[in-house]
């Protein structure tokens, strides 16, 4: 991974020159026009996101929050910011009060601040009192989001995203600054593990569909949908009723797809795969490929970390080719 401190962008935008901010003599610039808010985006019903709530960026409007997870950046402290960003990545939002789009980002913003617990900053900046920083970083259109890592700035974004695309740039700004850090609990999906505890499938079914409209690439949502589709199988269902039926014919197509999913649901997955593999092996065509897509289900509700789901993969395309 390339030094963050000497990669000026991490997206395509170039370094914007901080040389400006450095004390001076010399008169101050004229202030830049006010820029136009950022239309919002599609995204408007963002998590989190409280409209017409003040997004000014004073920590204290923020419950819970200390000044050191959100911040006020002005033109007169930008240089400690800047110093800042030498041990911690610190995400700038500029933003005004006027600005309603603006309205819908900042508390997205502020409450990832607080779950990602310290390993970023938010630094507000109000574009209406700190001109000069809003003409540095090209502030065109408002609200726009621009990280500082290692004391130099990398790219951002401009209007208004989901918070699960916010998540995605927050995550991009670490792994650029190389900092480790857990991921954060997701609301959505305990809301939706809940209701997949609690039997209400089609509760969790919209939950996780949900998730994964907007995170294509969730497992864990993936695992919840996969779930969800196994306990509508077994429904009403009498576990040594099924296992004995299939034992007593290895022929018959459902009754071996329905004693693996008994299986995985009894810890005994390795065994429901190695039953579905040499169900592969005895089928052809339309058949085969349904065992194929019913043992993939299987795999997902494991997850891809699982090693009994890696053996039993290569065990499946040997068996496939």
């Amino acid at each position: 991974m390339s030094d963050p401190r000497t990669t000026p962008s991490i997206f395509t935008r170039g370094a914007v020159d901080l040389s400006a901010l450095r004390p001076s003599t010399s008169a101050r610039p004229a202030a830049p026009s006010r820029p136009a808010a950022a239309p919002a985006s599609p995204a408007d019903g963002i998590p989190g996101a409280v409209p017409g709530s003040a997004s000014g960026g004073v920590p204290g409007n923020v419950p819970g929050v200390t000044p050191d997870v959100i911040i006020d950046v002005t033109e007169a402290d930008f240089q400690s910011v800047l110093e800042q960003s030498l041990t911690t990545p610190i995400l700038l939002d500029f933003w005004a009060d006027w600005c309603e789009p603006c309205k819908k980002l900042s508390p997205v913003l502020e409450k990832l601040a607080v779950e990602y617990g310290g390993s970023w900053i938010l630094g507000k900046v109000n574009v209406d009192l700190n001109p000069r920083l809003a003409q540095v970083f090209r502030v065109q259109g408002i609200p726009q989001v621009t990280a500082l890592i290692g004391g130099q700035p990398v790219e951002g974004f401009s209007g208004v995203l989901s918070e699960a695309q916010v998540r995605q740039y927050v995550d991009a700004v670490l792994k650029a600054a190389g900092v480790s850090v857990a991921a954060p609990e997701d609301p959505r999906l305990d809301a939706a593990d809940d209701a997949l505890m609690g039997g209400d499938l089609d509760a969790a079914e919209a939950a996780y569909r949900k998730i994964l409209a907007e995170s294509p690439a969730d497992a864990a949502a993936e695992s919840g949908l996969a779930q969800v589709e196994l306990y509508r199988r077994i429904a009403g269902v009498d576990p040594s009723t099924a296992l004995a039926k299939a034992d007593a014919d290895p022929e018959d197509f459902e009754a071996q797809r329905l004693a693996a999913d008994i299986e995985v649901l009894s810890g005994q997955a390795a065994e429901a795969y190695a039953r579905l593999i040499a169900l592969v092996k005895k089928t052809v065509g339309d058949d085969r490929d349904a065992v194929r897509k019913h043992l993939l289900s299987l795999f997902a509700v494991a997850g891809p970390d699982d090693p009994a789901v890696a053996g039993a993969r290569r065990a499946l395309a040997s068996a496939l080719f």
